[in-house]
């Protein structure tokens, strides 16, 4: 029998991006601490963050938050003068926040190198508080935008359906709007907003699916069940993370959480049949699932798996966060 993994090249894996639970419970931290509050200043360490030079990201200094939106990965600050600060952590990026007493803020104790400066790369300060952003590593991924309107948000939004603003014949029609792997399917950006790696993983696991099933190749029923379980799972992820957080600003932001039933948990076994969890290797993506529940015990390792893995899977975090709305 082949191995249980797929590994075309070695693979570096990281935690993915934060999703769409995650996101929500920064938003929901954010509003409470900074809606309605005036931006005093804007310090960038990095000159990598800020992706755009006009408007100057310093004429937003002054203003008051009026609002704040998911735009799917992204967070948005919306400024007067319908101004927005577009945030994208990507992999490594994580916010922090420090009370008003805190005008220099250090990097929490449980971020990485945290006597290395270099860590932050950018800080934002408030009337009542300082919001700071750390990225670690050396790759500097995590992005800034500056733009006015709906028509400079609409430029950074991929275009994905909302999956609680949609019904089941709306996600049926862009789910098999071509005829990809339900993996692929469920974290392009495109196609539906908010999911990635992490959450597909379990998603799938709630649904008894195959990452790999084609999508065209699904019947109602297998399309109705994974319609409820992508808004069943994202509704008790983000409840969990609201728990979690107790009222305090989230800072364990982390693809791997205690309580998943495959993602992250190769070779433990399956909460729901005791089987060894599985995974599949392609690049700097990793995905995890239960054999016996998902692929009717199946391993998911050979030739054509993997031309199919090359053919329909970015490579990596950066190519599947830089696909955008389809002309």
């Amino acid at each position: 029998m082949r191995t249980c993994e797929v590994a075309l090249r070695p693979a570096n894996l990281s935690e993915p991006v934060p999703e769409l639970p995650d996101i929500v419970v920064y938003i929901e931290a954010l509003e409470r601490r900074i809606q309605g509050q005036t931006l005093e200043r804007v310090t960038l360490a990095s000159p990598f963050l800020l992706r755009t030079a006009e408007p100057p990201i310093t004429s937003l200094e002054g203003m008051k938050v009026l609002q704040l939106r998911r735009i799917g990965k992204r967070i948005g600050f919306g400024l007067e003068g319908d101004f927005w600060l577009v945030l994208h952590l990507m992999i490594a990026g994580r916010l922090h926040w420090h009370e008003v007493e805190s005008k220099s803020p250090k990097p929490p104790k449980n971020a990485r190198n945290p006597k290395n400066p270099k860590n932050r790369l950018a800080t934002f300060q408030f009337s009542n508080g300082t919001l700071s952003l750390t990225e670690a590593g050396s790759k500097r991924r995590a992005s800034l935008h500056v733009v006015r309107g709906e028509a400079g948000l609409k430029r950074l939004d991929p275009g994905g359906s909302e999956i609680f603003e949609i019904d089941l014949d709306h996600f049926a029609k862009v789910l098999q709007s071509a005829n990809h792997t339900l993996k692929r399917a469920l974290t392009d950006p495109r196609l539906f907003s908010g999911v990635g790696n992490a959450y597909s993983d379990e998603i799938l696991f709630a649904a008894q699916l195959s990452p790999v099933a084609l999508t065209q190749r699904l019947t109602p029923g297998e399309i109705q069940r994974l319609f409820e379980a992508t808004r069943d799972t994202l509704t008790e992820w983000a409840e969990r993370l609201r728990v979690e957080s107790g009222g305090r600003f989230p800072e364990k932001v982390t693809a791997f959480r205690e309580g998943m039933a495959v993602h992250g948990r190769y070779q433990e076994p399956c909460p729901r049949c005791g089987s060894k969890i599985q995974r599949i290797r392609y690049a700097s993506n990793e995905t995890n699932y239960c054999p016996n529940c998902q692929t009717a015990g199946k391993l998911l390792a050979d030739r054509a798996l993997s031309r199919l893995l090359r053919a329909d899977w970015p490579r990596t975090a950066d190519e599947l966060e830089g696909l955008t709305l389809r002309e």
